[in-house]
């Protein structure tokens, strides 16, 4: 018998088997899609409640009066005798401003003395005080409003951390404070306002996570970036034109080409191996400095940045060289009067990439010790490069390792800090490629 004819229109059970696997395959992946959206939005909503409040900070505002029989006993002025006054010595200044407040607004602070209400008000505040002070010691005998830091409990408190049956059972707070915070905020002492130095103020202990922030590390990353930015860019370039432009293909580039790849690839805490070895113990670098962090850094970024250019020139054309070379350029114009420009939106998307992959490594830091504890600020380039300093993903890091809950917030709100930085890092790199970018 003569084999059935079969119209092209028909649906046999093939193509119904067909389209079934197709309709699994886009179900799939729709459902992959959706569960990374849900992962990432659960991640923002995360990271933001937890670190949306870092950005808003209690204070208390005090009229203090800087007693001379205190502080300048001599009553000679002089700078010297002045700054051995330790910060024990201010600490009563500050609850004599505190009881002194307290009468004048006549609120009642029962079952709590003069020092139990001081300590509303954070530890560093003596510490802030005595800045002051000695930085002008003609204010010495008068009276001076200040802003000081309310205690890491009592921001909890107001950021909903701490509560009237976790404070009973709490050494460093008491319901009797909380309630006496509160009274304060009615009469407008206590206020919560924009917290500027979460991004100036350095690192701060264990018992003053009120007084942490983001100044040192924030001056660590873009000292470190500078470095990686200046020695990553004009290497990365100038080796991709001269692998893909000028070196002959034989078995030594190769072997470069493949190497290059292998390190793209290489765990980036091998990168801080090296640092380690090489530039701290052989070459004796400084541990915990940014031009430490920046090579580093820089050579973890250059195969990336090797990478992206060799592409960007490979999708040049070969008709735009042959045209330079055609109307007399030499190689060398061809390549950089027309062929560059044209892969500067490629190359230039890879640099920034590269920079934002920089910017949120960690392990490779804290093999190179900056995950210590650094109060001071680093000097501005170049000394700036060679003294202490801290990097935003290593802070994060460290603020996750202390025992206190405003160190959690600390560090969710550095976290929102540095994806900014990392968005618009991205940002850039979208405009440059618009307003780079030609048709040919």
């Amino acid at each position: 018998m003569p084999a059935e004819k079969k119209s092209i229109l028909t649906v046999d059970d093939r193509t119904r088997r067909r389209n079934k696997a197709e309709n699994r395959f886009r179900l799939l992946g729709k459902a992959a899609v959706a569960f990374g959206i849900v992962a990432l939005i659960g991640l923002l909503t995360s990271i933001m409640a937890n670190g949306l409040s870092s950005f808003q900070q209690t204070y208390v505002t005090l009229n203090v009066y800087l007693d001379p029989a205190k502080l300048d006993k001599a009553g000679n002025r002089n700078p010297a005798d002045i700054a051995k006054v330790t910060t024990f010595g201010y600490a009563p200044l500050i609850e004599q401003a505190m009881a002194k407040a307290i009468e004048e607004k006549g609120l009642a602070a029962e079952g709590l003395n003069a020092k139990a209400a001081g300590a509303l008000i954070s530890k560093e505040a003596a510490a802030d005080l005595r800045r002051f002070v000695i930085a002008d010691p003609s204010v010495i005998g008068q009276t001076y409003p200040f802003d000081f830091l309310a205690g890491g409990r009592i921001d909890g408190y107001y950021k909903g951390r701490v509560t009237m049956e976790s404070a009973a059972l709490d050494r460093n707070v008491s319901p009797e404070q909380l309630v006496l915070a509160d009274q304060l905020k009615e009469a407008g002492i206590l206020v919560t306002k924009f917290n500027w130095s979460f991004f100036t103020a350095p690192d701060a202990s264990d018992t003053r996570p009120e007084a942490a922030g983001l100044g040192v590390a924030i001056i660590g990353s873009a000292y470190m970036m500078l470095i990686v930015l200046v020695l990553s860019l004009p290497l990365g370039v100038a080796t991709s034109i001269y692998l893909e432009e000028f070196a002959p293909q034989n078995w030594f580039t190769d072997l470069i080409e493949v190497n290059i790849a292998n390190l793209a690839a290489v765990p980036s805490i091998v990168y801080g191996i090296l640092g380690l070895a090489v530039l701290i113990n052989f070459v004796g670098l400084p541990q915990s400095a940014p031009i430490v962090g920046g090579l580093v850094l820089t050579l973890m970024t250059l195969p990336t940045i090797i990478i992206a250019t060799r592409s960007a020139l490979k999708a040049v054309p070969p008709s735009i060289r042959d045209a330079a070379l055609g109307v007399g350029a030499s190689k060398m114009q061809s390549i950089f009067h027309h062929v560059l420009p044209l892969a500067m939106p490629g190359i230039l998307t890879g640099a920034i990439i590269g920079l934002a992959r920089a910017l949120g490594e960690t392990a490779p830091l804290l093999l190179i010790g900056m995950v210590a504890f650094v109060k001071e600020y680093p000097a501005g380039p170049p000394d700036g490069f060679f003294q202490p300093a801290s990097a935003l993903p290593v802070q994060v890091y460290n603020w996750t390792q202390r025992g206190d809950p405003a160190f959690v917030e600390r560090a969710s709100g550095a976290i929102i800090v540095l994806l900014v930085f990392l968005i618009l890092m991205n940002l850039i790199a979208i405009i440059l490629r618009r307003r780079f970018e030609r048709r040919w």
